[in-house]
């Protein structure tokens, strides 16, 4: 019995060796393949893990750009309202001025048109007054022309004040 489950020593040996090549085989391809892909990975996995970091940077600056965005948009937005409302009241100044100078000047126009008639009463006061004496004229004319006696030409004098009246002499 020099072999166990029909092992000789020329076969333990041999599988030994095989143990032994595929040891160094394990190794030698350990540090020609494996530990470049293991750092292969390893990069990859830290590079990924960059790429995670800085899009969760992003997203965070990207927020906090987004709050400040709203923010301004918000002052704008008051911003335009308080244009807007000074805006409103300057129309409302302009718009009370516009009508106080257009009441100054429609009455200055109605003082204006006050004034001319009253100069207009007083011409056509003036021309009957003219009128008047002309006419007390051509009376003394025909009295100096007729000769007649002072009795006559105080009738005649009375009866033209009579037709003229009172209101006249007296404007």
């Amino acid at each position: 019995m020099d072999r166990l489950f029909g092992l000789d020593m020329q076969l333990l040996m041999d599988a030994l060796q095989m143990a032994a090549s595929v040891f160094i085989l394990f190794l030698l391809a350990s540090y020609l393949l494996f530990n470049p892909v293991r750092k292969l990975l390893k990069d990859r996995q830290d590079g990924i893990q960059n790429s995670i970091d800085t899009a969760l940077a992003d997203k965070a600056s990207a927020a906090e750009l987004k709050a400040l965005y709203d923010e301004k948009l918000k002052k704008v937005d008051k911003e335009v309202e308080q244009i807007l409302s000074e805006a409103r009241q300057k129309a409302m100044k302009n718009e009370a001025r516009i009508i106080d100078e257009a009441k100054e000047e429609a009455a200055r126009i109605i003082q204006r048109a006050n004034e001319e008639a009253l100069l207009e009463k007083k011409r056509v006061m003036d021309e009957a007054k003219q009128e008047m004496i002309s006419i007390a004229s051509l009376m003394a004319e025909k009295v100096v022309a007729a000769s007649i006696n002072t009795q006559i030409q105080d009738t005649l004098v009375e009866e033209t004040l009579k037709e003229m009246g009172d209101s006249t002499w007296q404007s």
